[in-house]
């Protein structure tokens, strides 16, 4: 009897190892499966996952004691693929699975819930798609994270019903839709991490709320939450967290809020909260403090001072009154305070940099006195200096123009003064200085040279006096240049011509002399140039009219001779008035060149003395330009002698010989930076547009890129960047590129011929054509869908970075074609947040981030195609004389919303009252657009709705 008994304990034991055996065996196969399915992943981690190997001893593998897998860690490992759910789920004593932050798409399907053992799920920072499966059957989640996973749709929020051991719940950044406050969530007791940010939730904060006693960090922003903070949140006293940025949340601080004394970090920001911030005086522990664009009001806590951990303060765009504390940032590692656009009074905190660490002072727009503390002139951290717009006086301290790692300086608008020192030689990273309307004297110092990233020097409105330095041509970077207002004499520097980046200068009101040097004519970028009211003589020189100018004012001068033909194209009468030597027969008000009464008798003198003493020179001239006109012309005939490579986009119904014999002077159409352009009519009566790129032997600016030239392998990132961009693009609201065709010392670019123009000519320039509102609105539509595709429709999202209406040109329908590729950029897939810091884009279109931090990205197209809908609807100019110094039509616009009837104002006349409501629905969006933070301004996916919304009644009518 004992025998069999030990035989049937053998037999069992036996059994039960064999079928351990062959779970093991399963449990191996499983896991070989997941390795298969992740087969196109980039990643070692499963290198260890081999047949031979323990199963436990797989990379991301943890047993349990019996030797079964029980966790699975593959976060941040390149995952790509779809989810192999079936073969985790097949793994029975799966407690923890852990997959956030890879590349995994598709769909999640129920299979999900046959994990039933799982207690900690990841599937964080993915690319799923799709809604989210409806998983109760997983009811003992300790852990569940599910940020930024890309789902959609409906949530089930009952699924977490029965969760009642859930004690962190992330689902931020996911676009659900729209709904009410998810109630079930506040019978989860256990909770001490929600975060359900950007989640589409709507509705009041329950007050149930403070059930909540668990939580130590809750997280609720970028929602659409309304009405007041519940008293009852004051009840979580855990709390070290608490996020209700960017809702729409109203009212005061709840009563008893200073109770959430273990509060680090408090972000109220974006929202429409009012009344005093008393209760925060009891909340000494707060490491970051934000409340930016609320409607606060009264002073700041005199605590604050004392609080010994606060490092992080952004209080602007409130209206606080009253001093800050003045041992405010002086006990920890204080790294960023922004209070601007307040009515603060009394002078800046002197010790925020004491430890230094201090990164960014930004105190615009309050009504601070005194001096600049010295103590920030050795506050070696500092990327950003602004505390423009204040009542601040004295002497800048001299180390501050030193700092090594300033990016932006801005002191302008206070009753400053004294000189800008040889320091801002050691300014290594400064990008922006910005010192207008102040009473800053001396000479500029040629040092100034040193600080190699300049992009924006504003000088103006001053007592600046002597000479520009000449080595003002060795900063390359520079894009605007802004001095008007001052007492500099002498001449125009010739090397400005060496600042190929530069788009904006204005030397107005100073006493500049000598001639305007021809060198600026070389300046490809130059949009707006100013050199008013100065007392500059000579001619204009010929070279000017190879630049694209938005603006010239040449005005209140002592020039003399004719006024080139080519530039009455690009600016109106006024610019050239108050020259009393100027003469042109096309203008009423000037003397006709060829009247000798027109022009005094001491400058005839003048002029007859020089022909006599020059008639040689002249003769020697015309013959030189005789033979190089007809050296051209024989290069223009004889390009098809050069090795050339065509490399076609579309089909073509057109040779390469055609272009290559069409390339000739009666065809020239257009100049500007890259090259020049051409219409050519092939064989088949078709029209094409060409731009010419001509290049030499050396290296050299072509437009905003720099373009290394050479026999051999001629290369140019502008060419490059637009061949790139526009190949890869199918749409009809973008210029369509047929071919390009490369030679050995130039490259060709064959478009479609536009013949209408662009958006600018029609609505600003000479050619100014009266555009009715169903046709602006009908550009606007269009422009807009082709910016859409740019953004969303190719395999990378493509930035412009130059949006204007010269850049958005018209077919012979007036449909739009979104043009001029050269400064695009395409985002990598793998970099969805990538941003470039080359400086590109034109003045009054670039956005404002500029000012902050020199970077784009889809955002900043979004401002620039905000003030193209700002144009369509006013029909002005991004920058105009009635929009006051130092402003554009963004501030002009946002300076007439306060009543019904400014707004309407607005609108440009032509424009009749049955197509008012329709423009001002545009003007709306145009708003939206021009938000002063990227992350207010819309997509141009919504941009394209919005617009198809505002459609006009009347087109409607006739759709219908």
């Amino acid at each position: 009897m004992a025998v069999a008994t030990i035989f049937r304990q053998v037999f069992h034991f036996l059994s039960f190892l064999c079928l351990l055996s062959i779970t093991f065996s399963d449990e191996l196969q499983t896991l070989l499966s997941i390795k298969t399915a992740f087969r196109d992943s980039n990643t070692r981690i499963f290198d260890s996952w081999e047949p031979n190997t323990p199963l436990c001893n797989f990379s991301g593998i943890t047993c349990d004691s019996n030797g079964f897998v029980k966790e699975i860690e593959l976060f941040n490992q390149n995952l790509t693929g779809l989810l192999p759910l079936s073969s985790f789920c097949q793994l029975k004593s799966l407690e923890s699975l852990s997959l956030g932050k890879n590349y995994l798409h598709g769909p999640v399907t129920e299979d999900l819930n046959k994990c039933f053992s799982l207690k900690y799920l990841d599937l964080g920072i993915n690319f799923f798609s799709g809604s989210f499966p409806d998983i109760s059957s997983i009811n003992g989640l300790v852990y569940f994270l599910m940020d930024r996973s890309g789902f959609s749709g409906t949530f089930s929020w009952n699924s977490l019903r029965n969760m009642t051991n859930l004690q962190v719940l992330s689902l931020w950044d996911n676009p659900f839709d729209r709904t009410q406050f998810p109630t079930v969530i506040l019978n989860l007791t256990k909770l001490n991490g929600l975060y359900l940010s950007n989640c589409s939730i709507e509705g009041n904060i329950p007050d149930e709320i403070g059930n909540l006693v668990e939580l130590t960090e809750l997280v609720l922003s970028e929602n659409y939450l309304i009405g007041e903070i519940p008293r009852t949140i004051t009840k979580l006293t855990k709390l070290c967290e608490l996020e209700l940025y960017f809702n729409e949340l109203t009212g005061e601080l709840p009563p008893g809020f200073g109770n959430l004394t273990s509060l680090e970090d408090f972000d109220a920001s974006r929202n429409h909260l009012h009344g005093n911030l008393s209760e925060i005086r009891f909340l000494n522990k707060l490491k970051s403090l934000q409340l930016f664009q609320n409607q606060f009001s009264g002073e700041v806590p005199p605590e604050l001072g004392d609080f010994k951990y606060l490092v992080d303060l952004s209080l602007y765009t409130n209206k606080l009154t009253g001093p800050l504390p003045q041992k405010l940032g002086s006990w920890a590692d204080f790294i960023f305070i922004d209070v601007s656009e307040n009515f603060f009074t009394g002078p800046i905190p002197p010790d925020m940099c004491k430890k230094g660490t201090m990164v960014a002072v930004l105190m615009l727009q309050n009504n601070f006195t005194g001096e600049i503390p010295d103590a920030y002139a050795n506050c070696m951290t500092l990327i950003r200096f602004r505390v423009g717009k204040n009542r601040l006086s004295g002497q800048v301290p001299g180390g501050i123009w030193g700092l090594p790692k300033a990016e932006l300086i801005d002191v302008a608008k206070n009753d400053l003064e004294g000189p800008i020192t040889s320091d801002i030689g050691k300014a290594k990273s400064l990008a922006q200085l910005l010192l207008a309307y102040n009473r800053l004297n001396g000479e500029l110092p040629s040092e100034i040279s040193k600080a190699s990233s300049l992009v924006s020097i504003d000088l103006s409105f001053n007592k600046f006096l002597g000479k520009i330095p000449e080595e003002i041509g060795e900063l390359k970077q520079l894009t605007s240049l802004q001095i008007q207002g001052n007492a500099f004499s002498g001449s125009i520097p010739d090397s400005l011509g060496s600042c190929h980046s530069i788009n904006d200068v204005n030397m107005a009101k100073n006493m500049l002399s000598g001639s305007i040097p021809p060198s600026l004519g070389s300046l490809p970028a130059l949009n707006f140039l100013n050199l008013s009211r100065n007392q500059l003589s000579g001619p204009i020189p010929g070279t000017l009219s190879s630049l694209r100018l938005n603006l010239l004012d040449l005005s209140e001068n002592r020039l003399t001779g004719q006024i080139p033909d080519s530039l009455l194209t690009e600016a109106n009468n006024s610019s050239f008035t108050g020259n009393l030597g100027l003469c042109n027969e096309k203008i009423r008000g000037f003397w006709q060149c060829s009247q000798q009464s027109g022009v005094s008798g001491h400058l005839w003198m003048a002029l007859f003395c020089l022909a006599f003493a020059t008639i040689a020179m002249l003769a020697s001239l015309v013959a030189f330009c005789y033979l190089k006109k007809k050296r051209q012309n024989i290069g223009e005939r004889s390009l098809k002698e050069d090795s050339w490579d065509l490399k076609p986009f579309h089909v073509l119904t057109f040779t390469m010989d055609e272009i290559l014999d069409s390339i000739k002077q009666e065809n020239l159409i257009g100049k500007g930076g890259s090259g020049n352009v051409y219409r050519v009519v092939v064989g088949n009566g078709k029209e094409l547009a060409v731009k010419h790129i001509r290049y030499t032997d050396d290296r050299r600016k072509i437009g905003s890129s720099t373009c290394i030239l050479n026999k051999r392998g001629t290369k140019c990132m502008e060419f490059e960047a637009e061949v790139q961009t526009l190949s890869s693009i199918r749409h009809v609201n973008v210029v369509k590129l047929y071919c390009s065709i490369s030679g050995e010392d130039s490259n060709l670019l064959v478009y479609e011929y536009m013949p209408c123009g662009s958006l600018w000519d029609r609505l600003h320039s000479c050619n100014e054509l009266e555009l009715d509102w169903e046709t602006r609105y009908d550009i606007a539509l269009g422009a807009a869908k082709g910016l859409e595709y740019l953004h969303h429709g190719c395999d990378g999202p493509v930035i412009h970075r130059d949006v204007k209406s010269s850049n958005i040109l018209l077919d012979e329908e007036l449909k739009p074609r979104i043009a001029d590729f050269g400064l695009a950029k395409i985002v990598q897939a793998n970099s969805m947040k990538e941003s470039t810091q080359i400086i590109a884009g034109t003045h009054g279109y670039i956005a404002p981030e500029y000012a902050y931090t020199n970077k784009v990205n889809e955002k900043s197209d979004l401002y620039s195609f905000g003030v193209v809908l700002m144009e369509l609807v006013t029909g002005k100019r991004p920058i105009e004389l009635e929009f006051g110094e130092d402003k554009n039509i963004v501030d002009w616009v946002s300076g007439n919303l306060k009543t019904k009837e400014s707004v309407v104002r607005m609108v440009d006349p032509a424009i009749p009252e049955v197509y008012r409501e329709s423009a001002i629905k545009v003007l709306k969006i145009a708003i939206l657009c021009t938000a002063r933070l990227p992350t207010l301004r819309p997509t141009m996916r919504n941009v394209v709705q919005m617009v198809e919304e505002a459609q006009p009644r009347e087109l409607v009518r006739v759709i219908e």
